[in-house]
């Protein structure tokens, strides 16, 4: 009699264990798949964002920044531009390169960040920090790294190029005479 008992006991202990581990394994992999959908979501709410800027919509600003958005340029300021300033940046962007284009040439999404290495090309049509429009051809990369959430973006770090891009301008970098 205490053999059967013995087996039913050891039968019921590993269906429990397994019954509770595949239990585990479900949750964990409802976990992936909804970071997995979120990521995704995110990618594309970025990819989005961009090619609705490449088209002159700048509308889209305001649909896609959370009222609290904020950004970083560069991204060592202490205080960030507000949405406001950042969008008056960008309508001016627009009217000093009229065609203005930002590729992306890489986009990392982990999470509620997104990573985006970007290539700005524009044609200076606009007086921009006092130098005269000249017709040239532009072009520049920079790194950008934007927080998502609830399907916002809500904070903005981002590096450009603007020395290049200043150069190419017309601005001269010029060392600082030395006192003798």
């Amino acid at each position: 009699m205490k053999n059967p008992l013995l087996v039913v006991s050891v039968a019921l202990l590993l269906c429990f264990a397994f019954g509770c581990q595949n239990k585990a394994d479900k949750a964990e992999l409802e976990d992936f798949r909804a970071q997995a959908k979120l990521e995704e979501q995110n990618k594309e709410l970025v990819k989005h964002f961009a090619e609705e800027l490449n088209k002159g919509n700048v509308e889209i600003f305001n649909e896609v920044c959370a009222p609290e958005y904020g950004i970083y340029s560069p991204s060592n300021n202490s205080k960030p531009m507000s949405r406001e300033e950042e969008l008056e940046a960008l309508e001016m962007t627009f009217k000093v390169f009229p065609d203005v284009n930002w590729r992306m040439e890489k986009l990392f999404v982990v999470g509620d960040t997104a990573i985006i290495r970007i290539v700005f090309t524009g044609t200076y049509q606009g007086e921009f920090e006092g130098i005269p429009a000249t017709g040239k051809k532009v072009e520049a990369s920079g790194i950008t790294i934007i927080r998502i959430e609830k399907g916002k973006f809500v904070e903005q770090w981002e590096e450009f190029d603007m020395l290049g891009l200043m150069q190419q301008l017309g601005m001269e970098l010029k060392p600082k005479e030395v006192k003798k």
